[in-house]
């Protein structure tokens, strides 16, 4: 359940006193369906109603059902449905390929109606008043079809769209940003892809093709994938020689320096938190110098594919600089731990200890910047919450206030 300081930060969201009724628009509705509807086809000018409408400009087949809605599928012709399912299916899990792909078949066949799922009839009074068609004017194309996924409510999701042409060619990305914090995440990425080196073993990413502005959202359109990408094989263990390539930005390893530029800019970032984080700076305020450089800021096996023998990486909006080497390590063991398993900030947190253990001699760290890294990191991600909170976004309750409660057994004072 959401608390109510989450719930108010949804677009739309209703206050949690307030009745649900059973909508026949699904932007009433509470949950991810509704969410992401509001966001997506929230102009004044647009109707979404349930059923096949045969006047509506834009169907989508509600995948598995409303109540358990996954993806919305663009009802246009069954080769671009069957694209939206089937387009990179081969980075989806096992079991998730395997669904997408029966169902896939199910499309290209004209037999989606099998099924059962349900329609969302999209009507507009003008054309511009829809997302797919603002965008397909900005890239030059006739026309592009959304396939659209499904997420719990989230203030910190961005709803994302998949573009395709009338032949179910991959056109792009497009990212949503919605509330200051998403938005923001949008600009940054936007900046980030048009500053990535090349070479150097750093590894590539998917292009900029679009950043603008559309009715209070911010977006950013990336291109496609390449088709050979792959799932990446065993994905726990950690691409060290890719990580370091980022924190060096493809070039030479860096001396150890004091950290004392970044303990300034926590202290900066900081103003106005809850108190105990100013306690917790201060205790990392020690004589330690270390390697610092770039890191990705979110990188996890789900953020990566196989390309050509290396890695193609994506989703760029949180890298930033001057950080210790070792925060993307860092990051992949406490988010693995976080978003696979399920399990508690404090476990996170032994995981990332752990990973350091293991791979942090590979990194150029001993056992004092193993310990010095993993607390920083977890001092940064505790800022990142903060400043989402302030942006629109709410607090993440999986991390706050339990990143201070682990901090503080961490870091006594």
């Amino acid at each position: 359940m959401l608390n109510e300081s989450t719930r108010a930060s949804v677009p739309g969201q209703r206050p949690p006193s307030d009745p649900v009724p059973a909508p026949h628009d699904p932007r009433e509705r509470q949950d991810g369906l509704g969410w992401v509807t509001r966001a997506i086809f929230g102009d004044p000018g647009v109707t979404v109603t349930v059923g096949d409408d045969s006047s509506a400009i834009v169907r989508y087949a509600v995948i598995p059902d409303l109540d358990h809605a996954r993806f919305l599928l663009p009802l246009v012709s069954p080769r671009v449905t069957a694209a939206s399912l089937l387009a990179y299916n081969a980075l989806r899990p096992p079991k998730v390929r395997a669904g997408r792909a029966a169902v896939g078949t199910l499309a290209r066949l004209g037999l989606l109606g099998l099924t059962k799922a349900p329609t969302l009839s999209v009507r507009a009074t003008e054309p511009g008043d829809l997302l797919a068609a603002f965008l397909a004017g900005r890239l030059g194309e006739p026309r592009l079809h959304a396939a659209i996924g499904i997420r719990p409510p989230d203030p910190h999701h961005k709803p994302t769209l998949q573009l395709f042409d009338d032949r179910g060619r991959p056109r792009g990305y497009a990212k949503i940003g919605w509330n200051d914090g998403t938005r923001a995440m949008v600009r940054a990425e936007a900046a980030t892809l048009g500053d990535l080196p090349t070479g150097g073993g750093f590894p590539p990413a998917p292009r900029l093709l679009l950043h603008t502005q559309w009715r209070g959202r911010e977006i950013a359109v990336i291109e496609p994938m390449p088709r050979t990408v792959r799932r990446i094989r065993r994905p726990d263990r950690p691409r060290l020689e890719a990580m370091l390539a980022v924190a060096r930005r493809g070039g030479p390893a860096t001396p150890p320096a004091p950290v004392t530029e970044l303990l300034e800019t926590w202290r900066r970032r900081a103003a106005g938190g809850d108190p105990r984080i100013h306690g917790f700076i201060d205790a990392l305020d020690t004589p330690i110098a270390l390697e610092c450089g770039d890191w990705h800021g979110d990188w996890v096996p789900w953020n990566m594919a196989r390309h050509r023998g290396g890695l193609l990486v994506w989703d760029w909006e949180n890298r930033s600089s001057g950080v210790p080497v070792g925060f993307d390590l860092a990051h992949q063991a406490f988010q693995t731990a976080l978003s696979t398993h399920g399990r508690p900030a404090a476990e996170c947190a032994v995981a990332v200890d752990e990973a350091l253990r293991a791979h942090g001699p590979a990194l150029g760290l001993d056992g004092p910047a193993q310990r010095f890294v993993a607390d920083a990191y977890l001092v940064e991600l505790w800022l990142r919450t903060y400043e989402l909170s302030g942006g629109g976004a709410g607090w993440n309750p999986k991390l706050h206030p339990a990143l201070l409660d682990v901090l503080a057994t961490r870091l006594p004072r």
